[in-house]
């Protein structure tokens, strides 16, 4: 059963998404209590053996679909939103690059939760491409804040410009292998079947237009969010220097 496919759209609020809330939630919540206590972070084995899980994770994912024989390449490439984000996500926990997190912490967060939110999944509790699904996705958000709270990277406004020009240079490259392949990644062809957040803002092709003004919205929200742990963070971190 856990390794079974399951053709049948996922239940909003149902008891997996409530699971998964609370997952997600709980979480977030070990990190800002790890954050306020001063916690400077993880060595850098468990920062590689968290990566290394996504990592398999992913893998599992494509090895499940291989084998129940629907990999494809119009279905199949990591080409969407999220899943750019998780392979920056890993590469972010490999290396500590401070480049890779300007790119992934505005986009991974607002596609990632939008992905939780408004699941586009045919699999629910307790299928392994439920589990993939919403770990993936929780681990994106997971990562990106481990390294804002306790790492103290700073998303800045530049951070977000930084991450608006990165999905515009991608969307010629993801267009481009739609056409080819008939796919539709990163929904530029089509919005998905069930609802999401892109009901709201119109019908095809226009709901494409609307998120070049949405993307930059929900960006600013999130520097706005995060601008306030700045300073608390930063005078956390001077208080140790201050007593020496």
């Amino acid at each position: 059963m856990f390794w079974d496919i399951q053709d049948k759209p996922f239940q909003m609020f149902s008891f997996g998404h409530w699971l998964a809330f609370f997952v997600l939630a709980g979480g977030v919540i070990a990190l800002y209590i790890l954050k306020e206590k001063g916690f400077n972070g993880f060595s850098k084995t468990a920062e590689t053996s968290a990566a290394l899980f996504l990592l398999l994770l992913e893998g599992f994912f494509h090895f499940w679909q291989w084998q129940h024989g629907i990999w494809s390449l119009a279905h199949s490439l990591p080409l969407e939103l999220c899943s750019i984000s998780l392979l920056l996500s890993i590469l972010l926990l490999l290396t500590g690059s401070k480049a890779i997190f300007e790119l992934v912490f505005f986009a991974g967060i607002a596609g990632a939760l939008q992905a939780v939110l408004t699941p586009v999944l045919f699999s629910d509790f307790p299928r392994f491409r439920y589990f993939h699904f919403f770990l993936t996705h929780s681990g994106i958000i997971w990562t990106v804040l481990y390294f804002a709270w306790i790492k103290g990277y700073v998303p800045t406004l530049l951070s977000a410009g930084k991450s608006l020009l990165f999905l515009n240079l991608l969307l010629p490259a993801i267009l481009f292998v739609n056409f080819t392949f008939g796919s539709n990644y990163m929904f530029l062809r089509g919005k998905p079947a069930s609802k999401s957040i892109l009901d709201l803002l119109g019908p095809y092709p226009w709901y494409i237009l609307s998120l070049e003004f949405a993307a930059p919205a929900m960006f600013f929200i999130l520097w706005i969010l995060f601008r306030g742990e700045r300073g608390l963070s930063r005078q956390k971190r001077r208080k140790p220097d201050r007593a020496s």
